[in-house]
């Protein structure tokens, strides 16, 4: 068994949901990192505009320590839900480097801070706004790899590409063939689950 690491294995997670996540986006035309995906609207490049905020803001303003950068879509009076899409004149670049902005800054803080460390989460109701520095990287860490699991479906249903990152496909071999048979073999039993009921 392995001495535990705390720190380095809460950053090993959250770094490997965070490459997850913008691998998604490699490959792909403009449109189709921007284009709703779901009735919702959920679309890969939004996922990481939210990424970015989640982090900044519970890595970073929760343990006293801004990042200075702009984030005009989480500011008050805010059009609800700004956070999870991108617009025309939000470029790639600006909201992949922005979250590379926010990983460093994050970083910084889980390494400058005990894990002990208690914060305030500005936007949680008073009284009920204290978090560890452990329990704020866990909960990123789960809202990132929710996301990033958001962002497998929506590429596969883009153009089939799946994995977790280049070389690492966690998916069981097959071509497609057995892919589509896979797929009608999941298709007739759930048809078949269904008819003793109707």
């Amino acid at each position: 068994m392995t001495a535990p690491h705390p720190r380095t294995d809460l950053h090993f997670y959250l770094q490997s949901a965070r490459d997850a996540l913008l691998w998604k986006l490699e490959g792909l035309s403009e449109y189709d990192i921007r284009r709703p995906a779901t009735p919702t609207g959920t679309n890969l490049l939004g996922l990481v505009k939210h990424a970015a905020g989640v982090e900044l803001g519970y890595l970073g303003e929760t343990f006293g320590r801004p990042s200075g950068e702009s984030l005009p879509w989480l500011e008050d009076g805010a059009e609800a839900n700004a956070d999870m899409w991108v617009t025309a004149g939000e470029s790639r670049e600006e909201i992949v480097s922005l979250y590379r902005r926010a990983w460093a800054h994050a970083d910084a803080t889980i390494e400058a801070l005990p894990l002990d460390t208690v914060g305030r989460v500005p936007w949680w109701p008073s009284g009920r706004d204290e978090v560890t520095l452990h329990h704020a990287v866990v909960r990123v860490i789960a809202d990132t790899h929710r996301h990033a699991g958001h962002a497998d479906i929506v590429r596969e249903l883009t153009d089939g590409a799946v994995g977790m990152n280049d070389g690492n496909s966690s998916m069981a071999p097959g071509d497609a063939a057995w892919w589509e048979s896979h797929r009608e073999r999941l298709e007739r039993a759930a048809r078949e689950a269904e008819a003793p009921g109707t």
